[in-house]
């Protein structure tokens, strides 16, 4: 009985599985590492440290320092007006 799919058809399905199969480690890989980041946090927190306030500045680390003084400038800008 002869195989009636073309070889190019079989070439892209084994491609294809590559590419899914690769995403899918990524994918388990990635919950690894949330799971080593919440273990980390639980540790922080365990030690005394305030985890919501170390999540902000991560999420500050990772911006441009122009962006933040700008955001912190109309912030304060803000609270003057309502008397804060």
């Amino acid at each position: 009985m002869q195989d009636s799919t073309p070889d190019s058809y079989r070439v892209t399905a084994d491609e294809l599985r590559q590419f899914i199969e690769r995403y899918e480690r990524l994918e388990m890989e990635k919950k690894d590492i949330a799971d080593q980041q919440k273990e980390v946090m639980a540790e922080a927190k365990g030690r005394g440290y305030d985890t919501k306030v170390m999540r902000k500045i991560v999420a500050l680390r990772k911006r441009d320092d122009n962006d933040i003084a700008e955001e912190e400038a109309v912030l304060e800008m803000y609270k003057e007006a309502l008397g804060m």
